[in-house]
C-alpha cells in the first residue's frame, strides 16, 4: 500500500506524557521505542482517514437517496404552502 505521508520528512522531537511503567516495559521489548510509536501512529492516522472517507461516502449516499426520494414524492408541505 502506498504511504499517505512523507516518509522522507525530517524527524523532530515531541513531548509525550506516557505511563512510566508501560514505557519501561516497552523498552525491554524494543531498542527503538520511537519507531514503534511512529508505526502505531501511522496505523492510527490511516484508520481514521479510512473511517472519515467511509463516513463521507455514507453521507453522500444518504443525500443522494433523500434527493431521489424527494424528486419522486412531492413534499407534504407543498400541499399546504400559501407561498
Amino acid at each position: 500500500m502506498k504511504s499517505t505521508y512523507d516518509q522522507q520528512a525530517r524527524k523532530r522531537p515531541v513531548n509525550l506524557t506516557l505511563n512510566e511503567d508501560l514505557v519501561l516495559q516497552a523498552r525491554t521489548m524494543t531498542n527503538n521505542l520511537s519507531g514503534v510509536v511512529e508505526s502505531l501512529l501511522k496505523d492510527f492516522v490511516e484508520r481514521k482517514r479510512q473511517q472519515r472517507l467511509a463516513e463521507a461516502k455514507a453521507l453522500e449516499v444518504t443525500i443522494a437517496t433523500w434527493n431521489d426520494f424527494g424528486s419522486k414524492v412531492e413534499s407534504f408541505a407543498d400541499e399546504y404552502s400559501t407561498l
